[in-house]
């Protein structure tokens, strides 16, 4: 069985969303299956075309991927633009793709909402590239978050198609991979969603104790339940989501005891929320630290996930070509 993570993008630092989404599982499943995981550099030129610090958030984003616990030993990582046979398959397979399935992706229209003057053709063919990061390893099982769903459909849509047009078995249709429970999607702060980097509502892994509490304490709320047994507002529910996530469960029930009860200080609730986030957190940032000023061993790690996954890319794009009916004289 193999598997592939994508969408961390270089563009920052790993959240809750990411650590809790999936990574936490991935260190379990590595002992399992065959797990490629990459940087998504190449994806962060939608939004981020010019970047001075561009190798350094590539670093960033290995160092937290180690420091979460992915082992090179086990796993394959790699950065993304250093397996050509991903932009080759991404040209192939955008030729299958067409405008109107694209432009009706959800991600796609939340883009053009919030970067209206930045609708360029890496934007609307996004997840093309995305299909192609998976299809490449001919991965059978995908870890996605509830926003990726889509994604991974369309994924299955061009697997489907290309086997389709060129009479071939090359690829499998991916499933989603969501570790025996509903896929998982993190709140962010604000009551608006997801946590993301472009949403700007998130904690981040290598945040310190201060600057997590400081961020939890200005999350958005409500007044208050006025009545006992109120629904909970959108922006309290996700406190309580990301409350589920990281505390223990008697500390869940006690809240929400006092909520239902009227008697809530939202001041308690978010204390407690910080306090428990940075147990999880602060030990992995003082391992990010410690990874990321360790150049021979990221550069150790680079060097053997890129074989690792060119071997697979290479092995499939030969597959791809002869299909297509790609021949050298």
């Amino acid at each position: 069985m193999k598997i592939v993570l994508s969408g961390i993008r270089s563009t920052g630092h790993l959240h809750l969303g990411n650590y809790f989404g999936a990574l936490k599982n991935f260190t379990q499943l590595q002992h399992q299956a065959k797990c490629y995981f990459f940087i998504a550099d190449l994806h962060s030129l939608t939004t981020h075309p010019k970047s001075e610090e561009f190798h350094s958030n590539v670093k960033i984003i290995l160092s937290e991927y180690l420091a979460c616990g992915l082992d090179p030993e086990k796993s394959s990582l790699y950065v993304q633009s250093s397996v050509p046979e991903v932009s080759e398959l991404y040209v192939l397979l955008n030729m299958l793709s067409y405008k109107g399935e694209l432009e009706r992706t959800a991600s796609f229209k939340d883009k053009v909402r919030l970067n209206p003057n930045n609708v360029n053709a890496g934007l609307l063919t996004y997840p093309v590239l995305m299909a192609a990061d998976i299809l490449v390893h001919r991965a059978n099982w995908v870890p996605v978050g509830k926003d990726q769903e889509q994604h991974l459909e369309i994924t299955r849509l061009l697997a489907r198609r290309f086997n389709k047009l060129y009479d071939v078995d090359v690829f499998p249709e991916p499933e989603a991979y969501n570790f025996g429970n509903n896929l998982v999607k993190i709140p962010g702060l604000d009551g608006s969603g997801k946590m993301g980097k472009s949403e700007g509502n998130g904690i981040y892994l290598i945040d310190d104790q201060k600057t997590i509490t400081k961020k939890v304490m200005r999350a958005v709320t409500d007044s208050g339940p006025t009545t006992p047994g109120s629904p909970m507002s959108p922006e309290i529910t996700n406190l309580f989501t990301l409350l589920s996530v990281v505390s223990e469960p008697q500390v869940v029930s006690y809240f929400r005891e006092q909520y239902d009860k009227c008697t809530i200080r939202y001041g308690d609730l978010k204390k407690q929320l910080a306090a428990d986030i940075c147990k999880h957190t602060l030990p992995i940032r003082a391992r990010i630290e410690e990874i990321f000023n360790d150049n021979a061993y990221l550069k150790y790690v680079i060097e053997k996930g890129t074989s690792e996954a060119r071997a697979s890319a290479e092995a499939t794009m030969k597959l791809v070509r002869e299909a297509v009916g790609f021949k050298l004289f």
